[in-house]
């Protein structure tokens, strides 16, 4: 099988599943608590206004028809408008607009993770049972155990207050002043931020603290399965094969050792996309920084059904697309692995 017919298939095969998650999150939205009519109308509204309003929202149609519309309409693109957030607006603009926060977000939580825990995890892993080995395992095991929004208003409090609890260190005034919540300051494009290191510095600095608690989880797995991943590897026929053959030690670790390691990391890595993706709607909240996850908190809090389900929608999108880029990784990495074999 070519390349292009096995990512053919692939992206076939990802058509159910986009047809199930829609189907579901249209279900949990309309058969749901979610009341945009009172969300629009308030308290005091007046029964007469509440039947106008779903008349012209549609919600008096069918669930069925409801249920078609919606659908078509997912899979043409047409998001539609926002009835509560920002009435009038197109879930369009509302995504640009809200998105380069939460990949300015992202960027930095995934370096966190690629770049801190999977190094220490090989590291642990090289040198077992030594005292380095002991602290990298639990630092793994309790930045793992630590819950994004308990990190999150603790590590808020903390910063926000530093000079009363790092001894006189002011974090807020520290390289270049700014305030731990709120959104970080990017300009429109956001590749303008490598022109201005003031405005980089200053971006950097808002978005390290949110990036550090979402980064954590995904840090501390990462480490653990890196440390287990080495061990395996180390121990491994093939190593032994090597080491007898008189493979110099650099070209063992780096050409055999990490490479190996790095296959049962894949699936780990690409799976983050649920933690980033989970776990960004509670930090962006905490932090107030006003990225997708805390505009989705909010079409959830006021029931903003079209809202809702679009940013559902691309969230879905975004697995399975990162589900494909995985097993394209697998092909990468390791040789063994090829078209052929199926799905």
């Amino acid at each position: 099988m070519s390349r292009w017919r096995y990512f053919a298939r692939r992206l076939l095969l990802s058509v159910p599943i986009l047809l199930f998650g829609a189907s579901i999150t249209f279900l949990v939205i309309r058969a749901g608590p979610l009341d945009p009519v009172s969300a629009i109308l308030g308290p005091k509204g007046d029964p007469q206004s509440y039947n106008t309003i779903r008349r012209q929202l549609g919600l008096n149609q069918p669930l069925w028809q409801q249920y078609i519309d919606y659908m078509i309409n997912l899979f043409t693109f047409d998001l539609g408008e926002s009835w509560v957030v920002q009435p009038d607006t197109s879930v369009y603009s509302l995504v640009v607009d809200y998105a380069p926060r939460t990949i300015w977000l992202g960027f930095w939580s995934v370096l966190i993770a690629l770049f801190v825990g999977i190094p220490l995890g090989f590291y642990a892993g090289l040198n077992p049972n030594t005292f380095s080995d002991y602290i990298a395992s639990f630092g793994g095991i309790v930045w793992r155990a630590m819950p994004n929004f308990w990190l999150a208003v603790i590590l808020m409090s903390l910063l926000s207050q530093s000079e009363k609890f790092l001894f006189g260190f002011n974090w807020e005034n520290w390289i270049v002043p700014v305030i731990v919540t709120g959104p970080p300051p990017l300009p429109d494009p956001i590749w303008g931020l490598f022109t201005d290191p003031t405005q980089f510095m200053k971006a950097l600095k808002k978005i390290a603290p949110a990036a550090l608690v979402l980064g954590s989880a995904s840090m501390g797995n990462e480490m653990r399965i890196g440390r287990t991943a080495v061990l395996e590897t180390v121990n491994s026929n093939f190593i032994e094969t090597a080491k007898a053959k008189g493979v110099p030690p650099r070209s063992l670790v780096w050409k055999h050792i990490f490479r190996n390691a790095l296959i049962p990391l894949v699936p780990v890595i690409t799976g983050e996309a649920f933690i980033l993706i989970g776990g960004s709607v509670l930090v962006e909240t905490v932090f107030d920084i006003s990225g997708i996850g805390f505009l989705f908190f909010q079409a959830v809090k006021n029931g903003d059904m079209p809202l809702v389900g679009s940013l559902m929608f691309i969230f879905i999108l975004l697995v399975v697309l990162i589900n494909i880029l995985q097993d394209f990784l697998y092909t990468i990495i390791d040789p063994r692995v090829g078209y052929d074999g199926g799905a």
